[in-house]
């Protein structure tokens, strides 16, 4: 008789080990391994008897696009990172920060499509129905149609929704507290929640109801679980935001369906989230304008533009080592910066303290934001406020080049309407307003700019003394 074949797997990353160790190899996690059946759940090998396959039907690229078929939840911040709404049959893992507002979106969103005459199916797998209910009545949803549950077992989950009208919309929070029968582990393990997703999956795309799943995330902020429960969707939210601060932001990083750098803004309230239509004049809210050190960034985020503040403090050391902080941008970029303007402007930091912030709690990804980035740590060196109807664009090489970045006149269109008469941008932009040349300074290096910035002290000083 063949011995049975075991495999030990991982349950923080899902790494598969040939024997038991104490630590995994993959994340470094300790006491996380567990011993699994491979011919059982999901993920399972062949059985003894292989089944014989049948031929499908090979087409060519060329024929007739069918447009997928959307459910609009009716708020537009939602809608935006979605791509126009809900994709019938589709499966969204929505991830986020605990009390961030996950429930509170989804029950919103919920409310919404039931006003609309949709089925929607809440179910809720770590509270009870009576708090459920409670957040409803907060939220003023609790007079819709939304049908809820408190179950965890995936099997009962399927039973009770394959009764009755074929839902639109059903929400499981979250993947973490889901367990089947056909798994021999813990539930929040990378087997039963590997198991879990495939079975809600499998159910959304024979139904073509849309599946929205809630995720936990890790301390990295990542979605805890194995990655391949990303791959397995359709569409990937990140729920971002600072529990200090009262927006959140609704971020796309994956959707087959539509764009995956898109953004949602909602601010937290009382009474649920509220959409912002405009999230610049709400990170540009209480912009001091005099303060030395900051610098209006025109960013993009996919189609939308949005101005942020880009806040630096540069501060003579008494340590050996120069410290550097960063909040809300890349870590390494800012050594870049830095690097440049010391090798090829001479700005001298290496005596100095560096504190960099993006004001508001948002994070800047774009390459874009090096220009702000700059201004605003030559300004608070030099102890030189910028000018405040000026924001700044661009991309710093190595070299001390500035290279243009898209999207340019979408960026200065929408600094404009919020009062900006100037910008600082790459020369040689691809998509620059004509007749406005006025209007804009072009900078084809990083030492232009920085002459720029010394330059206005010197004319300060020269109206001061009345020349």
């Amino acid at each position: 008789m063949a011995k049975a074949r075991t495999q030990f797997v991982c349950q923080n990353c899902g790494t598969v080990h040939t024997r038991w160790a104490g630590k995994c190899d993959g994340c470094g996690e300790w006491n996380t391994i567990v011993e699994e059946d491979p011919m059982g759940g999901i993920g399972a090998g062949p059985g003894k008897v292989p089944k014989k396959g049948r031929p499908v039907t090979l087409t060519s690229l060329s024929g007739e696009i069918e447009e997928a078929p959307r459910i609009p939840t009716g708020m537009a911040e939602l809608d935006r990172a979605t791509g126009g709404g809900f994709v019938r049959g589709s499966a969204v893992l929505i991830g986020g920060d605990p009390g961030i507002g996950k429930s509170t979106l989804l029950m919103q969103a919920a409310a919404a499509l039931s006003r609309k005459g949709r089925r929607v199916i809440y179910v809720s797998g770590e509270e009870a129905v009576a708090q459920v209910r409670l957040r409803a009545q907060r939220l003023q949803a609790a007079e819709t149609d939304v049908l809820l549950a408190a179950e965890t077992n995936v099997e009962d989950i399927l039973a009770t929704l394959a009764e009755g009208k074929r839902p639109d919309l059903v929400i499981i929070d979250s993947i973490q507290t889901l367990w089947s029968d056909t798994a021999d582990s813990a539930p929040g393990t990378v087997t039963q929640v590997r198991t879990g997703v495939q079975a809600m999956i499998r159910f959304a795309k024979q139904t073509g109801a849309t599946m929205v799943l809630v995720g936990h995330v890790t301390k990295d902020g990542q979605i805890a679980g194995p990655r391949v429960v990303e791959h397995m969707v359709d569409a990937v939210l990140y729920f971002e935001g600072d529990r200090g601060h009262h927006y959140r932001i609704l971020r796309t990083v994956k959707n087959r369906f539509g764009p995956t750098d898109e953004i949602g803004v909602f601010e937290m309230s009382d009474r649920g989230l509220r959409e912002v239509a405009n999230p610049s004049e709400l990170f540009l809210g209480e912009r001091n304008e005099k303060a030395p050190g900051a610098a209006v960034f025109a960013g993009m985020e996919g189609t939308r533009p949005v101005l942020v503040e880009v806040q630096a403090l540069v501060a003579q050391t008494s340590l050996g080592t120069p410290r550097r902080a960063v909040v809300g941008w890349d870590s390494s970029r800012l050594s870049m910066i830095l690097a440049v303007l010391e090798a090829h402007c001479g700005v001298r930091l290496g005596s100095h303290d560096v504190y960099l912030n993006v004001a508001g709690g948002y994070r800047i990804s774009e390459p874009a934001a090096d220009m702000a980035v700059a201004s605003a740590l030559v300004s608070s060196l030099a102890g030189l406020a910028l000018p405040a109807d000026c924001v700044y664009f661009g991309e710093v090489s190595l070299s001390g080049a500035v290279r243009p970045v898209a999207h340019t006149a979408q960026r200065l269109k929408e600094a404009e309407k919020l009062g900006f008469a100037r910008a600082v941008l790459p020369s040689a932009s691809p998509d620059l307003p004509k007749g406005t040349a006025g209007r804009w300074s072009e900078i084809e290096s990083l030492p232009d700019l920085v002459a720029r910035i010394a330059g206005s002290r010197v004319k300060a000083g020269e109206d001061t003394d009345g020349n």
